[in-house]
Parts: structure tokens; C-alpha cells; sequence
């Protein structure tokens, strides 16, 4: 999705701080601020994951940085939909002004098949999918280098995509 904006001021606060407390580094010296502030960060970030979790959403190495007022956010989810609720999660919260979406789909990956001597795209079928039948989806899958299902050699490599 890439980077998504948001109200910097809008939004559920997590930490419960005002806008006061946010600010009060800036008032220090510039190596303290700077410590307070990466600090400020780190904890943004430890609570916007408790918040992710909280939501139920399901995500595998879910990792969240927050920088100033940009949050990055990254992980593996199974579909489109969980993974732009979790960056609405993250960006209608107070103090994030930017979303930077890394968070990847989990999709089911094609495998490659060998063609041998007697094979066919239904026998092919059968022992990638459990059913003859669905050789039209490895036929569809390698158009336009198949122009017949008939016409297999052995040696061609096939992309044997997933079902469903």
C-alpha cells in the first residue's frame, strides 16, 4: 500500500500523554532530547503492537517503528483486508501522522513441474491437485507458451499454480 496519511492529532491515544508531555523534550538539552525522544519512539512502537494484538488481527513477525510522527509497519498477513486494517489501526492513532505499510499478503506460491515421458496435464493434475479433472489450470497457467493440452514435451518445465 505504501505510505498512507493520517490527522496527526486524531485518532485513540495509547499512551495516554498530552500533547504537553510529547513536547517537553524539546525543551532539554539536544543529546537528551534526542535520547528522550528515540525513547519516546521505542515505546510508541511497543504500544501500538499491544494495540495490534489487542485487535485480534492475526500477523506472523509482526514489527512496528515508529519515527517522530511516521510509523513503519511490517509482517505477514494471510489477505488484503487484515492487512489494511491493521494500518488504519496504526495511523488513527494520536500522534501518528504517516503509515508506512511493508506488511506483506501470504499467498499461496506456484511450484514447478518437469515434464517426464508419460506425463499429461491430467496425470500432472492428479499428483499436484488429487484430481485428473484440473488440468485446465495448469493449461491456462502456462498459456501462451502451451497452444494445446496435448502438446507437452519432456523436459518443459510447467508452473503448477494453486488452486483455488
Amino acid at each position: 500500500m505504501g505510505l498512507i496519511k493520517f490527522i496527526k492529532d486524531a485518532g485513540s491515544k495509547l499512551l495516554g500523554q498530552d500533547d504537553a508531555a510529547q513536547q517537553a523534550p524539546a525543551a532539554a538539552a539536544p543529546a537528551a532530547a534526542a535520547r528522550t525522544e528515540a525513547t519516546n519512539d521505542a515505546m510508541r512502537a511497543l504500544s501500538l503492537m499491544r494495540h495490534v494484538k489487542a485487535l485480534g488481527f492475526a500477523v506472523e513477525g509482526l514489527k512496528i517503528e515508529v519515527d517522530g510522527d511516521t510509523c513503519r509497519v511490517s509482517g505477514e498477513v494471510a489477505d488484503q483486508a487484515t492487512k489494511e486494517k491493521i494500518a488504519l489501526a496504526v495511523g488513527n492513532t494520536a500522534g501518528i501522522g504517516a503509515v508506512d505499510d511493508r506488511l506483506e499478503i501470504a499467498a499461496p506460491k506456484a511450484v514447478f513441474h518437469t515434464v517426464v515421458s508419460g506425463d499429461s496435464l491430467s496425470k500432472i493434475a492428479r499428483e499436484h491437485y488429487g484430481d485428473a479433472s484440473k488440468y485446465p489450470v495448469i493449461f491456462e497457467a502456462n498459456k501462451p507458451m502451451l497452444e494445446h493440452p496435448d502438446k507437452i514435451f519432456p523436459g518443459q518445465v510447467l508452473r503448477i499454480p494453486p488452486l483455488g
